[in-house]
């Protein structure tokens, strides 16, 4: 590498190094997705969904049921975003996710079952490393939930994750499910914050890409303005 590209590459660094020191400076909220990102979903509902599949006698993969699962979860719940109508729970859209795969599956089954099965997630406990994590960044700032989750079932998830967070949003409050950009930006009107005070998490990229526009519509509003 030649002198000028040098150069080239210690700009670079030092304008990265400035732009995260404005990012710390500016951000108050650390916003987490709970599902699959504070929370093992995959290998928890994996867990409880084996035993009930053997007591079936059903020789597939768990694993590829819980996935088959969350799949129609997220299909069902992108839907009922789409229609604009009233928010559907989130229990609800997990149970008709549940009762499709079993179904698919030729799994005979009750609503009860179902409604157990879906109940387990509220039970669900943090991947390993999250805890200590989210203790050292609580040192700094706030730490909030923006959850698909409805209210009830994230209160009754704190006693399993235990995480202190300094609050928790259902989407319920936006009367529609993530990745529609009003769940973000009512979490900041609820936090009274600005967009670019909150730095959103999620284990999911259409989690991000809604965050991420949530910012650029607000910006481009604000551009409009003046």
């Amino acid at each position: 590498m030649d002198g000028d590209g040098l150069l080239s590459m210690q700009r670079r660094c030092l304008d990265t190094v400035a732009d995260l020191e404005t990012l710390k400076n500016t951000v108050k909220v650390c916003m987490f997705d709970q599902y699959g990102t504070v929370v093992d979903m995959q290998g928890g509902l994996t867990k409880i969904a084996a035993p009930y599949l053997e007591g079936k006698g059903w020789k597939g993969s768990p694993n590829s049921f819980v996935t088959w699962w969350r799949r129609t979860h997220f299909e069902n719940s992108m839907i009922d975003a789409l229609l604009h109508r009233e928010h559907t729970p989130y229990r609800e859209i997990g149970f008709r996710a549940v009762d499709q795969v079993l179904n698919r599956c030729e799994i005979p089954h009750t609503d009860d079952e179902v409604r157990g099965l879906v109940a387990e997630i509220e039970k669900l406990e943090c991947f390993p490393e999250v805890p200590a994590a989210l203790a050292k960044l609580q040192t700094k700032y706030k730490l909030v939930v923006l959850s698909n989750g409805d209210p009830d079932m994230l209160e009754t998830a704190k006693k399993y994750h235990k995480v202190p967070f300094d609050r928790v949003i259902s989407v319920a409050e936006a009367n529609s499910f993530k990745p529609h950009v009003a769940t973000y930006t009512k979490a900041a009107e609820l936090l009274g914050l600005r967009m670019d005070q909150v730095l959103f998490v999620a284990n999911h990229a259409f989690d991000c890409l809604g965050a991420k526009a949530a910012v650029e519509t607000m910006t481009d509003l604000a551009n409009a303005m003046v």
